[in-house]
């Protein structure tokens, strides 16, 4: 069995891969496993591709294994796509996810247009070698407050266009087939399945 590294320290982002990924003859390990933990890389890039990149190419060449990474962000119409691509540090370094959405909440106000979308860039690195992308997203709006008890990040806030619920209020299997990352890993898998051809040759 292949040994895949997903390069997250958010335990609930690892549960969706393995739950997402299971068909895969391949072991998926944690940064905590291997010994990575403590490891930080900059997210320096202006793009969710260039910081998955970053993060794939890094944890890549100092694990020595395949390196599954990605950059998440929800981009907002009424505050010009922000936060983007600094969503996971929106509110500062040691904000919670409910001090993010509710930073959210407070910039909007009033606004009635609140059309917003998640989006997801997958990049797959192997040790010194490339590194292939692949993008999801899921169009919804803002609520006006946050509802549900599932999931993390914004997902209490943002509201799902094709169900009108919260990500929070979806099971996991809901949100499974819907999400942008469920739709960024269905445009993963031929990458996927190209590295295990590979390895198998």
């Amino acid at each position: 069995m292949m040994r895949f590294l997903v390069a997250t320290k958010n335990l609930g982002k690892l549960r969706e891969y393995q739950t997402l990924l299971a068909d895969f003859p391949i072991e998926w390990v944690s940064l905590q496993e291997i010994g990575l933990g403590d490891m930080r890389v900059a997210e320096t890039g202006t793009t969710l591709t260039a910081n998955a990149c970053l993060k794939a190419r890094a944890y890549a060449d100092a694990s020595g294994l395949p390196t599954l990474a990605d950059d998440t962000g929800l981009e907002v119409d009424a505050l010009g796509g922000a936060p983007g691509v600094y969503s996971a540090r929106y509110g500062g370094p040691n904000a919670s996810d409910a001090d993010r959405y509710r930073k959210l909440l407070a910039e909007l106000g009033d606004t009635e247009a609140r059309g917003a979308r998640f989006r997801c860039v997958i990049a797959i690195a192997t040790p010194g070698g490339d590194i292939q992308t692949a993008e999801g997203k899921c169009e919804g709006y803002i609520a006006r407050a946050p509802r549900g008890t599932n999931g993390f990040g914004y997902d209490a806030v943002f509201v799902v266009e094709a169900r009108g619920v919260t990500m929070a209020e979806l099971t996991e299997a809901e949100k499974n087939t819907l999400s942008h990352r469920a739709r960024a890993l269905e445009a993963a898998r031929p990458i996927l399945a190209r590295r295990l051809e590979a390895q198998g040759k």
